[in-house]
């Protein structure tokens, strides 16, 4: 529910002028989408919106320009080197070992972040299981892994 939520949002912001957090609720509202503001605040805050001047002069929601850059690579990187044990993938199926204890915060960044070809994420106490869309992805997603604990 909530990826598809911020997913409607990040929708909504491209299609209207978003003034407000208020018109943001009506615009979920009438997509169906029955929330609070606190949670429309909270998603605001995750996907990295902010206010920014359009073309007509008016104050609105927009994705900031640094949220895939700094999001992804910083957090992840930060999250990762502290608690990965190792890594491993199985056809689409990525497994990620942990230190005990660690798991659910590390799936709930990934849950955060924009990664396209993530369905979905299960996690345990030291185990997280990320089931993506190929076994390409989960291969790519496995270098990207390396690539950040070397």
């Amino acid at each position: 529910m909530k990826s598809k939520r911020q997913q409607e949002i990040l929708d909504i912001i491209s299609s209207y002028e978003i003034e407000t957090q208020e018109q943001l609720l009506e615009r979920l509202r009438e997509r169906g989408i029955e929330t609070t503001q606190a949670t429309v605040s909270r998603d605001i805050k995750q996907l990295h919106l902010v206010k920014e001047l359009s073309a007509g002069g008016v104050s609105k929601y927009a994705v900031s320009h640094h949220r895939a850059n700094a999001g992804f690579a910083g957090r992840l990187r930060t999250i990762f080197r502290e608690a990965v044990v190792s890594y491993d993938a199985a056809q689409n199926i990525v497994v990620i070992k942990t230190i005990s204890g660690l798991a659910n915060g590390a799936a709930e960044t990934l849950d955060n972040m924009d990664i396209p070809e993530l369905v979905g994420s299960l996690a345990g106490d030291n185990t997280i299981i990320l089931i993506m869309r190929t076994g390409e992805a989960a291969a790519e997603f496995c270098g990207e892994l390396r690539e950040m604990l070397a």
